[in-house]
Order: structure tokens, then C-alpha cells, then sequence
């Protein structure tokens, strides 16, 4: 896996992201940055930051519903 793709994993499964799917979730994410990058005129930097904290979002939406159903 590129350097770049394990970092940007390891980030997702600190965030939240199950560790099974980082990998694939991270070649998502790095794809979905550089077209946002592209479509909007923003560095890949800040496609990609948008996007992580859109994903962590949802997950700390997700935990806090399994939380409250316990």
C-alpha cells in the first residue's frame, strides 16, 4: 500500500473507522479529496480535511446512538 494510503488509514481507524475497513476507506477518501480538489478549486490538503472531519462526525454520531441504545 502507498505510505500515503497507510497514514491516511491509520487516521481513519483513530477517528473511528473499523480497522478492517481502513484500507479501503482510506483509497476512497484519497480519491474523493482529489476530485473535490479538482471540482472546487481547493488544495487536496483541504478536500481531505473536509472529508475527515465529515467521516468522523458520523462516527461520533454512531457511537453516541449505540450509546443511548444500551
Amino acid at each position: 500500500m502507498n505510505p500515503n494510503l497507510t497514514a491516511l488509514a491509520a487516521t481513519l481507524v483513530a477517528l473511528g473507522c473499523p480497522a478492517e475497513q481502513s484500507a479501503a476507506m482510506a483509497a476512497q477518501l484519497d480519491k474523493r479529496a482529489r476530485q473535490l480538489a479538482a471540482q472546487k478549486g481547493r488544495s487536496y490538503e483541504e478536500a481531505l480535511t473536509h472529508l475527515l472531519r465529515l467521516m468522523q462526525q458520523g462516527w461520533a454520531a454512531q457511537q453516541s446512538q449505540q450509546q443511548r441504545g444500551k
